[in-house]
C-alpha cells in the first residue's frame, strides 16, 4: 500500500517534471536565451489557436447539414487535416527552441482565444463565420509572431510562421469566405454578427 501511494504521489505531483512549461532548455543554436523563451510563448499561444481551429473544423464537418452538406463535409475535413499538419510543425518548433509545447486538451482550453461554441448543432453560415474569425485572430497573431521573430534574429521560426502557418490559414480564408455568399450571413452587418457569436459562445 506504502508503494502505491508513493507511486501516485509521483504521478499526480510536479516530481515527474523535467521540464516546467514555460521554459526553454539551452539549445546551441545561436539563438539569445531571451529570443529563444519569447518564440515559444508565442508558439505556444498560435499552437493553442491552432489546435482549437483544428477541432473547430472536426466539429463542423460531423454537425454540418443543408443542401451543401456533401461539400462542406469534405472540405472542413480536408482543412482539419491541414490544421493537423500545421499542429505538428508549431509543436515541433517550440521543443527545437527548447520549450515545452502545449497539448493536453484542457490546457488549451485555458489558453486559447478563440470563442468556444456551444455543443450543439449551428447552421452553415454561424459555422462558416466562425472558422473565419478564427482564422483572421491566428493570422493576426501569426504576422505579430513573425514580426518579433525576425527582429530578435530567429529567421527560423519567422519562416516557419510565415510560408506554413500563415499561408496555410490565408488559403484556407479563401475557400470558407468563397463558400460564404450562399450561406446568407455575407449580407449581415458584421458588428451583429459578431454579437450573435459573442451571445452563443
Amino acid at each position: 500500500m506504502k508503494n502505491n501511494a508513493s507511486k501516485k504521489m509521483q504521478l499526480n505531483g510536479h516530481e515527474t517534471e523535467i521540464q516546467k512549461y514555460g521554459t526553454v532548455a539551452n539549445r546551441p543554436i545561436s539563438l539569445d536565451h531571451k529570443v529563444r523563451l519569447a518564440s515559444a510563448e508565442s508558439l505556444n499561444q498560435i499552437l493553442a489557436d491552432t489546435m482549437t481551429l483544428r477541432d473547430l473544423y472536426k466539429k463542423h464537418h460531423w454537425q454540418v447539414s443543408g443542401p451543401t452538406f456533401y461539400q462542406l463535409h469534405l472540405l472542413f475535413d480536408k482543412h482539419f487535416g491541414e490544421q493537423a499538419e500545421i499542429v505538428d510543425t508549431l509543436a515541433e518548433r517550440i521543443q527545437t527552441l527548447g520549450g515545452v509545447a502545449i497539448a493536453m486538451a484542457p490546457d488549451v482550453a485555458e489558453t486559447t482565444r478563440i470563442a468556444r461554441p456551444p455543443r450543439g448543432r449551428e447552421d452553415v453560415a454561424m459555422q462558416l463565420f466562425r472558422l473565419l474569425q478564427a482564422h483572421e485572430l491566428i493570422i493576426d497573431e501569426t504576422r505579430e509572431a513573425a514580426k518579433t521573430a525576425i527582429a530578435g534574429g530567429d529567421d527560423g521560426t519567422n519562416d516557419m510562421l510565415v510560408s506554413d502557418v500563415l499561408r496555410l490559414n490565408e488559403f484556407q480564408v479563401w475557400f470558407i469566405n468563397e463558400q460564404m455568399a450562399g450561406a446568407g450571413i455575407a449580407d449581415k452587418d458584421e458588428e451583429a454578427a459578431r454579437s450573435l457569436v459573442g451571445a452563443h459562445s
